[in-house]
Order: C-alpha cells, then structure tokens, then sequence
C-alpha cells in the first residue's frame, strides 16, 4: 500500500470507529443493531431487486413470520344473543415459521486496487460501496441457488453458495411436498424434464407460465401484484421464436426486444432483470413475497490491513435466512430440469 493510500486508509478506519462507537475497526466487534439497521439499508439501497424485497430484522433465530399475506375470510355475521363475536386470523396460508443461520460475508481487496481508488476524492464511500455491493449481490444469489445450510460451506463443491442456506427456491421445493414446484414428474415427455418449445410439454413462455400461474392458490390467482420471473435463456428463446416468425430485418430488432421485455404472459408482466435467477428457471409471486430476515443483534465486524498478502479485509458475518411470506402465494419450475428446443429436431 502506497504512503498516501496508508493515510487515507487509516483515516477511514478512524471514521468508521466513530461511526460504530468502538475504539477500533481492526478487533472483532458487535455492531449496534440502530446501526446495523443503517449499514442494512445501504446494502439494500446498493441493488434495486433488493429494494423491491423484504429485508427485515428480527429478534430471534427461530420464530413466526412477521409479514406474511391476508388471504382470509373477514365478513360474516354474529348472533351476538348467544355467542361472541370472533376474530378472523387472515395472514398468510402457507407455513408459519422462519430460521435464521449464521452467514459470513468475508471480503478483501487487494493494494494496488486500494491505491487505485486513493486517487479519487470519494475514497470512503467508494470503499464502502464495494464492500455493500459484494454483501447484496452474494444474498441475492444465495436466494435463488441455496438448498441447504451446511455447518461448514464447501466452495469448492458448491461454488455458488448452495450449501449457505435454503434459498427462496428451495424453501418453496419443500413446501408441501413440492405441491407449489413443478419438476417435470408427470410432464408428457420424458420423466423429470419440461420441455418448453414446439412439440414439448408446453409450446412457449406464455403456456408455461399459464400453468405455473395456476398452481398458485386461487385467493392469490388474480393479484395485481404477481409477476413471473423468467430467466435469460428463456427470453433468448422467446426472442428467437419472434426473430424467425417475423423475419431478420434489421428494422424489427428493437421491436422484438421491446415485446419479449414489455408483453404479458398469462396475464403476468415478466420480469427479467434479476440478478443470478437461474436461465431456465420461472417464479411466479409477488416480490413482496419474498423476505430476507436478520438479527438485529448478530452483525460482527472487523476491517484490516494484512500485509502478509498485501490487501485489505473485510469481515462480516450476521445471523440470517430467507422467507417466503406466504408459499401458497408463489409456484415455480425446477430449472435444472428445463429443455429447449437444439436446433436439429432435439432437446438439450
């Protein structure tokens, strides 16, 4: 690390010792969960998917669901000459429950590129969005990839998180013996695959995600607020279905763009600019559906220079896991078992 960037450095550690009232940032400590909270809405404002989510603190490891959905049954009438009159309980149909794992957000930047940002005026902040940016994109992966939450993570063997924790996609494979998931079992093709093309078990996007649509309870059918999430390989094929229906002109490339992006399927307007959703793969729910609960009291930190491999390192780790508010509210496809069309008469 260059003089000036030592300088810098330092002086950031100082301002963030202030910042989370503890003498230094180089020892292990707690953060206060007032400012937990703080440095949670940075991450969260770090990404805009996470902006339409829930991120929400909680006091203990296990417990109920906090927001859950209202799907119940509220008018009737009483006789009140001989009974009481009774409350309706009209949160959320699907399970109840949540439990949070400990999670190690553990980052480093090497020293050239720290010197590098020394040269800008912005060198805090530019720190500071790196290490939020790294924490939102690695939550969101985990979200959509995690099956299982290990003692011990293996990267190697899974090197996209799935041993960090069960993500929104798993949690909705063990709902109810999978009765909101769809994995090709009794498809009209081969066992375990769903075929999506001409031919195959549904013809395109639009009749796949009418029959992911319809899995989902019909209290939740007809919200305004479902969306389906679609992968890009899904889109790409869209694309291509319209680019050899209407031609190659130059000219109805931005069309086509333009009405894969903006149609509606089934009813649902597809969003696709969600980071790390597997290619294949369809959600449908609200994303007000899908939660990330942490506690409040969990956050640990540590930020050091370790000059025995020249970079600078970022420990994180907090206690957290991932809910669907209410599963009866949300289906999806299992996209490892996604088949399109190859191109010569076949699937893969």
């Amino acid at each position: 690390m260059q003089p000036k960037t030592k300088k810098l450095f330092s002086a950031m550690l100082v301002a963030m010792a202030a910042s989370y009232g503890v003498e230094a940032v180089s020892e292990n400590f707690n953060v206060m969960p007032t400012i937990a909270q703080e440095l949670q809405d940075k991450i969260v404002e770090s990404d805009a998917f996470l902006q339409a989510v829930n991120v929400v603190p909680v006091d203990e490891i296990k417990g109920e669901k906090v927001i859950g959905s209202a799907a119940g049954l509220v008018p009737k009438r009483t006789d009140t000459d001989n009974n009481d009159r009774q409350t309706s309980d009209v949160l959320s149909l699907g399970s109840k429950g949540y439990e949070l794992f400990p999670t190690e957000f553990d980052t480093h930047i090497k020293w050239a590129t720290i010197d590098a940002w020394a040269k800008f005026p912005d060198f805090q902040e530019r720190y500071g969005k790196w290490v939020r940016k790294a924490i939102a994109l690695a939550r969101i992966r985990v979200g959509w990839v995690g099956t299982s939450a290990a003692a011990v993570t293996n990267p190697v063997a899974n090197p996209n998180g799935e041993d960090v924790n069960k993500g929104w996609l798993q949690l909705l494979r063990e709902y109810n013996g999978g009765a909101q998931w769809f994995d090709g079992s009794t498809g009209t093709q081969m066992a375990n695959e769903i075929r999506i093309g001409a031919g195959g078990d549904f013809e395109n996007l639009d009749s796949a995600v009418h029959a992911v649509k319809q899995m989902i309870n019909h209290l939740h059918r007809g919200a305004g607020d479902l969306v389906a999430i679609v992968g890009e390989d899904l889109v790409a094929e869209e694309k291509a279905a319209l680019y050899k229906a209407l031609g190659q002109k130059p000219t109805e490339k931005e069309r086509i763009e333009n009405e894969v992006v903006s149609k509606v399927y089934a009813g649902l307007p597809l969003k696709t600019d969600v980071p790390f959703f597997p290619a294949r793969g369809i959600l449908i729910t609200s994303l007000d559906n899908l939660s990330i609960y942490y506690q409040t009291d969990s956050w640990r930190r540590q930020v050091s220079d370790n000059p025995k491999r020249s970079r600078v390192e970022d420990y994180n780790s907090v206690n957290e896991g991932y809910v669907i508010e209410d599963e009866e509210k949300a289906a999806g496809v299992e996209f490892a078992n996604v088949k399109l069309p190859d191109g010569a008469g076949g699937w893969a």
